[in-house]
């Protein structure tokens, strides 16, 4: 055989498709950010998206279901036979041939014939026990001694191919000169191996080795622990395989080991290799089996192969199940998964690593310091927008209505310019918008003469500052109806939206949002956005107000601004010794304690509005009475048109030059009093 004369190491390209597309990381963030909203953890709710995937992005579970199922394939279509099956057709053969020759042969001596007639008549029934019996009988038959040979030729190849994958090809027609080069192989690979246990290899050692015999090592490992590693793996599978076997399958093959290439030295060498591969590397599975259910039989290195294929995917539901402490998604072997689902596989994997790994590079994820993962400012500011805009959509579709997106437009213009960016609705710079695109085209060689288009680079608007500051208060009802009858992400979605539009675009106003159930309390937008649903029964508007009332009093030069968000009356309110009252049917005296409150609100000069969401008649008939006395307005919005309806009312409040009239009008929202 050629020997080893140069080693060059290859690997697989890992950088992805240079061309792909980005990850969309605003999907991802959105549904993030929807289930952590829901109370789940940040950690959580990213892993639930990985494993769901996106709308163009297969996620970890369609990997795993593709593994499971290539994995049935695999036991469904095999048997372990086929080495078994393919020994008896040649030993029937040669057996069939030889009976032909005994047959016909006329010179031969009748008692000689009679002799082997009746040896051949009288074969064990085990293929194992009759291919042993045979191994010194003298072949009449040319045939039949050649389909004899090729039985020892089909073992040694088998049982070389079990430990050292494609060598059943490479020795197809093998010479005597060749079966002596494996031979020599397997005694200088033992041997190193057992200096290897002794301490006493060294690298020179090695590099002799695989100058000698490389050739048989195509994974061209560069010291003996990656041989190790390479050759413990497949033997560890082959074991299996024999493991997976039945006690009449295994006694068969162990039989005819000692017939390979005619010698039972290959049995030996191999059996010398496999303990010390065991001795070395315990920790494989050198006792797992497999229970094959199919037809399609394997012979011993396609049947070990296989194992190896089992091993693989096993190992790659385990990665894709990232059910582990510290699982991470760099975890998933791209080539493994490219050699059992294919390429589009890998790349769908390396899509999810490269997204993962961009949620917490890009800053999307911060770790607390208690160690939870969370929505970072970033990600908030980024989710914020994105409700704001779906807001801005769903108000700028109803009719009549002009765009809610003119949230950067209010009050007086105040001499500046800046460049336009999506969502402003600012009057434009003409002479600076003009001036921009003349002074481009000249930039880049052309007369503007004859003309220029405007980009939207080009465009300038004019800068607007707000004619007043609001003191805004967003009351959201935390009670458990909410979280119980499916309000409870809208209600979040609304608050981040209006948080986001408000810390954005009118910086002088102040927000406050307050979160009440059985009581109220003052939250920022990363406490309410991450609070877990609330399962105790009550609903404090009357708390509510108290601290709304507190935070306008805070800012008496602002225009106070009243949000109500609930589902429910109020069922509970704070006692003069600070203990909460509850009470199912509403108590007068809790009814009595949040009118009061919203008459104190009215006389500060609140602009009110309630937003009620169901279709309770109590609720219906307390909020259009709380509205009436303090001349505010009431919104039933469906939930999906919450955050438009909350938004739309906060711009109203802004004045007309922030919101076209004030009025609020929807296809499914619409007004119940005014």
């Amino acid at each position: 055989m050629a020997r080893h004369t140069h080693r060059s190491r290859y690997g697989r390209y890992a950088g992805g498709d240079p061309l792909a597309p980005p990850v969309d990381l605003a999907e991802a963030l959105d549904a993030i950010g929807q289930d952590v909203m829901a109370g789940h953890s940040a950690e959580r709710a990213m892993q639930e998206f990985l494993r769901r995937g996106g709308q163009q992005q297969t996620g970890l579970d369609d990997l795993a279901r593709r593994v499971a199922e290539r994995r049935r394939e695999l036991t469904r279509q095999h048997s372990l036979d086929g080495t078994l099956q393919q020994v008896k057709e040649l030993l029937d053969k040669a057996v069939l041939e030889e009976r032909k020759q005994l047959a016909r042969d006329v010179t031969m001596d009748d008692g000689d014939r009679a002799l082997r007639e009746i040896q051949l008549d009288n074969l064990p029934a085990s293929t194992a026990a009759a291919v042993t019996e045979l191994s010194s009988y003298d072949w009449q038959s040319g045939e039949a001694r050649e389909a004899y040979e090729q039985i020892k030729d089909l073992l040694g190849r088998e049982m070389l191919d079990q430990r050292f994958a494609g060598m059943k090809q490479a020795l197809e027609n093998a010479t005597d000169e060749d079966r002596a080069a494996v031979q020599e192989m397997l005694s200088d690979l033992n041997d190193l191996l057992e200096a290897h246990a002794r301490g006493e290899d060294t690298d020179e050692r090695f590099a002799e080795f695989m100058d000698k015999h490389g050739d048989f090592f195509p994974e061209n490992p560069q010291n003996v622990d990656e041989l190790l590693d390479a050759m413990a793996a497949r033997s560890a599978a082959a074991q299996r395989m024999l493991n997976s076997m039945s006690p009449d399958q295994r006694a068969e093959l162990e039989q005819l080991a000692a017939q390979a290439f005619g010698s039972p030295q290959l049995g030996e060498a191999l059996s010398r290799l496999d303990a010390n591969l065991q001795s070395l590397r315990p920790g494989e599975d050198w006792g797992g089996s497999e229970r094959f259910d199919g037809e399609q039989g394997l012979g011993l290195g396609d049947g070990t192969g296989v194992l190896q294929d089992l091993a693989d995917l096993d190992a790659l539901a385990e990665q894709l199940a990232q059910s582990y402490g510290g699982a991470r998604l760099d975890d998933v072997d791209l080539d493994a998964l490219t050699r059992q689902l294919g390429e589009q596989a890998a790349v769908d994997a390396r899509a999810l690593q490269e997204l993962e790994r961009a949620l917490r590079e890009h800053g999307l994820l911060k770790r607390g310091s208690d160690g939870q993962l969370r929505l970072s400012p970033k990600a908030m500011r980024q989710l914020g927008k994105a409700l704001l805009r779906d807001a801005a959509d769903r108000a700028s579709s109803r009719q009549g209505e002009r765009d809610v997106r003119l949230a950067g437009a209010s009050g007086e213009r105040s001499g500046a310019t800046r460049a336009w960016e999506f969502g402003d609705t600012e009057p434009w710079d003409v002479t600076r918008t003009v001036g921009n695109a003349v002074r481009r085209v000249v930039g880049e060689g052309g007369d503007p003469r004859g003309g220029v288009r405007l980009r939207v680079d080009d465009v300038e608007v004019i800068e607007t500052e707000a004619r007043t500051q609001a003191a805004v208060a967003l009351l959201v009802d935390t009670s458990f109806s909410m979280a119980m009858d499916g309000r409870w992400v809208p209600m979040k979605r609304t608050a981040l939206a209006l948080h986001t539009l408000i810390r954005s675009r009118f910086r002088g106003d102040h927000l406050q949002l307050v979160g009440f159930g059985r009581q109220a309390q003052v939250m920022d937008i990363e406490e309410l956005t991450a609070l877990d649903a609330r399962w105790d029964k009550g609903t404090n508007l009357h708390h509510a107000l108290l601290l709304a009332n507190r935070h306008f009093r805070k800012h008496p030069n602002a225009q106070p601004v009243l949000l109500v968000v609930t589902d429910g009356e109020p069922t509970s309110h704070l006692e003069r010794d600070g203990e909460v009252f509850f009470a199912y049917p509403p108590h007068p005296l809790t009814i009595a304690n949040a009118v009061r409150e919203l008459d104190a609100a009215g006389r500060l000069g609140a602009q009110v509005t309630f937003f009620r969401l169901g279709e309770d008649p109590g609720l219906a008939r307390f909020v259009q009475q709380m509205a009436t006395r303090v001349d505010g307005r009431v919104v039933a919005p469906e939930l999906d048109d919450l955050g438009a309806a909350v938004v739309g009312s906060y711009l109203g409040s802004r004045g007309p030059a922030a919101y076209s009239d004030g009025g609020w009008w929807g296809g499914r929202g619409f007004w119940v009093g005014d």
